[in-house]
C-alpha cells in the first residue's frame, strides 16, 4: 500500500463516454482502493468551443450506473476545489506568465490566417524552434513592439518554447523507461486567446494543485508526454510529479486500429457506457447499458481488457478486482474488443445475480414490454427457469412474457401439416384432466401426460411440440410443465382452447 494515493479521472464535456474511459476510470478506482487513496473526478471544460451541454451531467450519471462514485468531484467537493477547469481559469495565466518571465514561454500574436497562410507554404508545419522566428511573437519581435501590442489589446496565445534538442526521459509504470526528442514535438499553446488554459497548462497545474500522486491516461497522451514534463520542471514542480501510466489502446475486432464509435455503428455493438443523444443533430449513439449489460458485467469486460491477474479466473466483482489488480499485469499492447466475448461476461453475470436486483431489472424490460408483473415471487421463480438462456437483459422479455400473457402469434409451421384429429382430441381430453386435476406438480402433470400419450398411441414427440406452442407460441421456453404450473390449470387450458382454433383456422 502506498501512502496518501491521489488520481483522478478528468474527461473533456464533449460527448459521449467510450468504453476506453470507463477502463481508465476503473483502473485509477481500484488503484486507489487498493491503496487507500482517493478518486477525484475533474471536468476539463478549457475547450469552450467543443463544450457539449449535458456531457458533463452523462458522465456523472455513467460513473452512476458503473458503481464507481468519487471520493471529491464536482458534485462530491473537496478540499482541492473547484472541480471544474473553468471555473478555475483566474489561477492558470499566473502560470502562463511565470513561464513567460522565467524564458520558458512566450507570447504568440500570429493570426489564424496568418497560421493557415504559413501551413499552405510549409508541408507538415509546426510552430517550433524551426519557424518560431518567421512568426510574430515575443521571440521574433522587438521588446517594445510587444509591449505596445499586449497594452493595444491585440489577441494572443502564450506558447511553451520547446528546447532544440534535448532528451526528456520518465518511466512509466507500465511501459518503463520512456525517451523523447523536444525537437520532434512543437511549442504548444498553454493559454489560449480568451485567457482559458489548454489541456497541456491545465493539467499540469491541477495535478499539482490537487496533489496528484499517479496518473493513469491511455496511450494516445503518449505525445504529449515531453510538453508535460517539462513543464512540472519549469515550474519547479518536479519532485511532485505524479508517476504515470499510459493505458493500452482497446482495438477494433480485428486489431487494426482505436476502437471508434462509426466501428460500434458498422459492426452492430455499442462503444459508450450509455446512450447518447447528441443534442445538436439528435443523433442516438447506443450504449451497453441500454442494450442490456449489467454493470457489473461491464466493468468485469473491461478489466480484462488488457489485464489480467496471471491465472485463468475471468469473472471478478469489483472487491475481488481491488485485491487482485496490479499496474504490473497491465498489457502493453493494445486489448482487440470482442462483443461476443462481453455478452459472454454479461451472462454469466445474470446466472450469478440473484434477489431482488435481477427481478427489478427484468420487470423493468418487461414494463417497457407491455407486460405488467403483479406478483415478484412468481417473477422470480420464472427467472430462475429462464435466465440461463439470457445474454442481454432484454432477452428477458422473449423467455419470460409468455408466462404473464398469452402469445398473440404461433409458430405453426411443423404442426398443421401433421396435425390431425386425434391429437385435438388428446389435447381436449388433457384440458379436462388439467381442470379435474387443480395442484398437480410440475412432475406429476408430466407423467399424467405421458401416460395418456402412451394410452391414444401417439410417440411423446407428436404431441409434447405442439403443447409447447399452444402455451409459449414457438419451439423455446423452459420444460412445459413448469410452465403450465406456473401459469394455472386454467391460464393452461385457455392457451390450449385458443392455439386449437389457431390451428384450424
Amino acid at each position: 500500500m502506498q501512502d496518501n494515493v491521489r488520481v483522478r479521472f478528468a474527461p473533456s464535456p464533449t460527448g459521449g463516454l467510450h468504453l476506453g474511459g470507463v477502463r481508465t476510470v476503473l483502473f485509477n478506482y481500484l488503484f486507489a482502493r487498493q491503496n487507500g487513496g482517493k478518486f477525484i473526478l475533474r471536468i476539463e471544460d478549457t475547450d469552450q468551443t467543443r463544450y457539449v451541454p449535458g456531457a458533463e451531467e452523462y458522465i456523472q450519471d455513467c460513473l452512476k450506473w458503473c458503481g464507481i462514485v468519487p471520493d471529491e468531484g464536482p458534485e462530491q467537493g473537496g478540499p482541492y476545489g473547484p472541480y471544474r477547469q473553468s471555473e478555475r481559469k483566474a489561477m492558470y495565466r499566473d502560470y502562463a506568465e511565470r513561464l513567460v518571465h522565467d524564458g520558458y514561454a512566450y507570447y504568440a500574436f500570429d493570426t489564424p490566417e496568418e497560421l493557415d497562410q504559413k501551413r499552405k507554404e510549409v508541408p507538415n508545419f509546426q510552430y517550433g524552434h524551426a519557424f518560431r522566428k518567421e512568426m510574430r511573437n515575443s521571440l521574433s519581435l522587438p521588446h517594445e513592439e510587444v509591449r505596445q501590442l499586449i497594452e493595444s489589446g491585440t489577441p494572443y496565445v502564450i506558447r511553451i518554447r520547446m528546447p532544440e534538442d534535448e532528451t526528456v526521459t520518465f518511466t512509466d509504470l507500465i511501459r518503463g523507461e520512456v525517451s523523447f526528442q523536444t525537437s520532434q514535438s512543437d511549442d504548444k499553446v498553454l493559454l489560449k486567446a480568451d485567457g482559458m488554459p489548454t489541456y497541456h497548462l491545465a493539467v499540469v497545474v491541477d495535478d499539482y494543485l490537487m496533489k496528484i500522486t499517479h496518473a493513469f491516461r491511455g496511450e494516445e497522451w503518449l505525445p504529449s508526454a515531453p510538453v508535460h514534463l517539462l513543464l512540472w520542471k519549469y515550474l519547479g514542480w518536479e519532485e511532485e510529479m505524479p508517476r504515470w501510466a499510459h493505458l493500452p489502446l482497446i482495438l477494433k475486432p480485428d486489431g487494426n486500429g482505436k476502437l471508434s464509435k462509426r466501428d460500434g455503428a458498422r459492426l452492430g455493438f455499442p462503444v459508450y457506457a450509455m446512450n447518447w443523444t447528441d443534442p445538436a443533430s439528435g443523433e442516438l449513439t447506443p450504449g451497453f447499458r441500454e442494450i442490456g449489460f449489467l454493470p457489473e458485467a461491464f466493468i468485469n469486460m473491461l478489466a480484462m481488457l488488457g489485464w489480467n491477474d496471471g491465472t485463468d479466473q475471468e469473472i471478478f466483482s469489483v472487491d475481488e478486482l481491488v485485491g487482485r489488480f496490479s499496474l504490473g499485469r497491465v498489457n502493453k499492447a493494445g486489448a482487440k474488443f470482442d462483443y461476443e466475448k462481453a455478452k459472454w461476461f454479461n451472462t454469466e453475470w445474470i446466472k450469478k445475480l440473484e434477489g431482488p436486483k435481477l427481478t427489478q431489472l427484468v420487470a423493468i424490460e418487461l414494463r417497457k414490454a407491455g407486460v405488467e408483473v403483479s406478483d415478484d415471487q412468481q417473477l422470480s421463480t420464472v427467472i430462475e427457469l429462464v435466465k440461463d438462456r439470457c445474454h442481454l437483459l432484454p432477452d428477458f422479455v422473449a423467455q419470460s412474457a409468455y408466462f404473464f400473457r398469452a402469445p398473440d402469434t404461433y409458430d405453426l409451421g411443423a404442426v398443421k401439416p401433421k396435425w390431425t384429429d386425434a391429437k385435438e382430441e388428446f389435447f381436449k381430453a388433457f384440458s379436462g384432466l388439467l381442470l379435474s386435476n387443480k395442484g398437480l406438480s410440475a412432475q406429476e402433470l408430466e407423467e399424467k401426460f405421458k401416460e395418456m400419450t402412451q394410452e391414444r398411441g401417439f410417440k411423446i414427440g407428436d404431441v409434447m411440440l405442439p403443447y409447447r406452442i399452444m402455451l409459449v407460441g414457438g419451439k423455446f421456453g423452459p420444460a412445459v410443465f413448469d410452465i403450465t404450473r406456473l401459469i394455472g390449470e386454467d391460464e393452461a387450458v385457455s392457451r390450449i382452447n385458443k392455439a386449437l382454433e389457431a390451428i384450424k383456422s
